[in-house]
């Protein structure tokens, strides 16, 4: 085995999935590179196969595969041949893509996601109110809870059903450690308790009952054109905001805790000059974005650096890599909110996939980080260390936070 396929077969490794930014420092300049096995969102680990796929990791070769979507199809024959439901615009290529965004994009609006900005603020202000003044587990009592409230409250749903949700959500993403009949079976409650949801709200419509407001609501009756969605089409796209959204933006908060907490500083400037926010989440998208990596197919032959990726290839796209590709971003490693080109990291994907819901997970990034500003002194890591996520190199991020926070002297 070369030292490139060494590196290759290290990728999916526990060691690597918990901080794979060495590994792909060493990678990088041999890359494409193929022989990666892994598996897709959605499927078994240990009941299905993983694909065999080659590496991208260098910025300019995932931008260009990222671009050409002709080339690079999203399609995911697995996953849809999976239990897992086929994932709303993830997994579509033009011109279906187009159609389904065009109508999506109506109802999930950047002001309906504005709309959530008050009530936001307030219940995070209130979660943090209600912890008591000792070390906390801020995964679990902060980071999960608020993405999958969220969203739960954009589709017009309990607040209840949130722990629900975020466990759907880990294990679709494959972040949690389970056996394939519990990741099997999760995967089946997921989609059934949307099938419940939207099925209720559209019998009710079409009974002229009144129909609670949210996002369901408003994707059953969107129309672009005299295009409109079908059920079963609205039922994925739910799936898919609570698979795509909550997971990643649990991940995203969390380390932006873990930033404030452990960068020098950084908490009493932010405190100071609250224009430094956006700056500081574009750094920590940048430095440790949850997503890493992406699958794609390639639609025909071609050509990236000096290889050929022959038509039918699976393509993995690791946009963590290309955030720290030295480049691009001189010194990766180091936590810069001041780089003079921080809006070019990818955490949110590039071109036709450009994440739907970005602008709601930088809402809940500032409603988080305004309200442990406002409250406390300061933040520090407790007595428990961080523990990183190790199930899949598809995300990179804290399973647990042990945080002390300092309460205001006033």
């Amino acid at each position: 085995m070369t030292a490139t396929e060494q590196l290759v077969a290290a990728l999916p490794r526990p060691e690597t999935i918990a901080d794979p930014y060495p590994l792909y420092a060493r990678l990088r300049p041999q890359t494409p590179a193929w022989g990666y096995r892994d598996y897709p969102p959605g499927t078994i680990p240990d009941a299905d196969e993983p694909v065999t796929a080659w590496v991208l990791m260098k910025y300019a070769e995932v931008v260009a595969a990222a671009r050409d979507h002709e080339t690079f199809s999203s399609r995911d024959p697995l996953q849809e041949s999976s239990s897992a439901p086929t994932l709303m615009l993830v997994n579509h290529d033009n011109p279906e893509h187009d159609r389904l965004r065009g109508i999506v994009a109506l109802a999930f609006s950047r002001k309906r996601i504005q709309a959530l900005e008050g009530w936001l603020n307030d219940i995070v202000g209130d979660m943090l109110a209600a912890l008591p003044d000792t070390e906390i587990e801020a995964v679990g009592a902060i980071t999960s809870v608020i993405p999958a409230r969220a969203m739960l409250r954009l589709f017009g749903l309990p607040d209840a059903d949130a722990e629900h949700c975020r466990r759907w959500a880990t294990a679709f993403m494959l972040s949690a450690d389970l056996a394939p009949a519990e990741r099997e079976a999760s995967n089946r409650e997921l989609f059934a308790y949307f099938v419940d949801k939207v099925g209720a709200a559209a019998a009710a419509r079409e009974a002229g009952e009144p129909v609670a407001d949210g996002l369901i609501a408003a994707l059953l009756v969107a129309d672009n054109e005299g295009e409109r969605l079908s059920t079963e089409e609205v039922i994925r796209f739910c799936v898919t905001l609570i698979v795509a959204g909550a997971e990643t933006t649990t991940f995203l908060l969390a380390n932006l805790l873990y930033y404030l907490a452990t960068l020098p500083g950084m908490f009493e400037r932010l405190a100071a000059d609250r224009e430094r926010l956006e700056r500081f989440i574009d750094e920590a998208l940048r430095h440790g974005g949850p997503p890493q990596r992406l699958f794609r197919i390639a639609t025909r032959d071609v050509e990236v650096g000096d290889k050929r990726i022959a038509a039918g290839d699976w393509v993995a796209l690791f946009f963590g890599a290309a955030n720290h590709d030295p480049e691009v971003f001189p010194d990766p490693a180091r936590f810069d909110p001041e780089r003079p080109n921080l809006r070019q990291q990818l955490s949110f994907g590039y071109g036709l996939h450009h994440c739907l819901g970005f602008a709601l997970a930088r809402l809940e990034a500032r409603a988080t980080l305004n309200a442990v500003l406002d409250r406390y002194a300061g933040v520090a890591l407790g007595t428990t260390p961080p523990r990183r996520q190790q199930a899949s190199l598809l995300t990179c991020g804290l399973d647990s936070l042990h945080l002390v926070f300092t309460p205001r002297a006033d």
